[in-house]
């Protein structure tokens, strides 16, 4: 008799790629905002203090939503397919597309993001500028990841999962009594806003920062590692304990109002803070928005949408694709004389388009849609 199989959860399912989504927003708004952090461009002519507030807000949940509803999927995966086919899945679905991706991305990345770094430089000539980089063939070996940096965590986190979860498979009471402790933990809203927050807060305070930094290069930030295999870790052992994912419901729109104050609390007024406040402050925010946010999927999108449905099995490809196009539109537009706001919509929109229109027509039908998600549609 064959392992009964988990019903497709829409909720999570629309939840992954929303999060997804959500960094062709961040990556538009970034050109316009005032501190653009690491990200390479930034449009002199038209900064907004309201395009900072959306790029901080949404960095504040989304890769830790994403990285603990992965391990819930691959923790589906192991236990319900064997740990042999959820590794070649995993293979298939994260290592191959890192690697295809990362060889073509990153002529285009560095092309279009050099060109549009001149455009706002006022070189007359933006595009020689840049084509003197590719006269030596060692400029086509990708330095660092961009964007795909999350998938090169999501191997390395889901590594270190399975060979635990190996391990666990020798101690069956110990992972019965895990499965109950953590059920005990996470029925209850109170409960999981201490205990979760302090395991982050704990990381911050060994490691001296108020908050995790993106980290694109190879070698792994270790405590970047450590931060998302946490959330990956909890996801996976989440899937064990799925029969308590409603109790996510309990105060789900609390938990987002709780981390709405406290990122409107940490972005206006962060100078009033001293650091161990920012990291107990950060460690509970996250985490209300990852209960909240997650517990109102669950309420309003645990039933079958088509739009999601297509929107879930599109968003590997738009948000793949989708970084040479917030690189260069902003120099098509760099003249325009509105808002950085309103800049900041055009590049979304237009992003959006190309992105979707050829997954539709270019991808969903083809070998590169069974490439990135298992199958194509007819």
């Amino acid at each position: 008799m064959g392992k009964s199989k988990t019903e497709r959860l829409h909720s999570l399912d629309s939840l992954r790629a929303i999060m997804m989504m959500l960094g062709l927003v961040l990556h538009s708004a970034a050109t316009y905002s005032i501190d653009v952090g690491d990200w390479p461009i930034s449009d002199p002519k038209t900064m907004s203090y309201s395009n900072d507030f959306i790029v901080g807000l949404i960095h504040s949940f989304r890769m830790p939503i994403f990285f603990l509803v992965a391990g819930f999927f691959g923790s589906m995966l192991f236990y319900e397919r064997t740990p042999l086919k959820m590794i070649k899945n995993r293979i298939s679905r994260l290592v191959y597309p890192f690697l295809v991706f990362l060889f073509i991305l990153w002529p285009l990345i560095i092309l279009t993001f050099g060109y549009t770094k001149s455009v706002f430089a006022g070189i007359h000539h933006p595009f020689a500028e840049v084509a003197h980089i590719f006269s030596s063939p060692f400029a086509f070996i990708p330095r660092h990841t961009f964007h795909l940096w999350f998938l090169y965590y999501l191997i390395f986190t889901t590594i270190l999962t399975v060979l635990i979860a190996l391990q666990m498979k020798m101690f069956p009471r110990v992972r019965k009594e895990i499965i109950k402790k953590f059920k005990w933990l996470i029925q209850n809203p109170i409960r999981r806003l201490v205990f979760f927050p302090a395991m982050i807060f704990t990381l911050y305070f060994v490691s001296e920062i108020t908050e995790v930094e993106t980290s694109p290069f190879f070698f792994p930030n270790p405590i970047s590692l450590i931060f998302y295999f946490v959330f990956y870790l909890i996801g996976w052992v989440l899937f064990k304990a799925k029969d308590v994912l409603s109790s996510f419901t309990t105060a789900d729109w609390l938990c987002v109002f709780i981390g709405t104050v406290l990122f409107c609390t940490s972005f206006f007024f962060r100078d009033e803070f001293n650091e161990t406040s920012l990291m107990l402050l950060s460690a509970l925010m996250i985490w209300s928005f990852v209960f909240g946010i997650t517990g109102l999927f669950i309420r309003y999108g645990s039933h079958y949408s088509s739009k999601l449905r297509y929107v879930s099995d599109a968003s590997y490809w738009v948000y793949l694709i989708h970084l040479p196009l917030t690189g260069i539109i902003p120099a098509l537009i760099v003249n325009l004389n509105i808002p950085g706001s309103f800049k900041f919509f055009i590049v979304l929109v237009i992003t959006s388009l190309i992105c979707f229109l050829s997954y539709h027509y270019l991808v969903r039908s083809s070998f590169i849609g069974k490439f990135l998600n298992g199958r194509k549609y007819d």
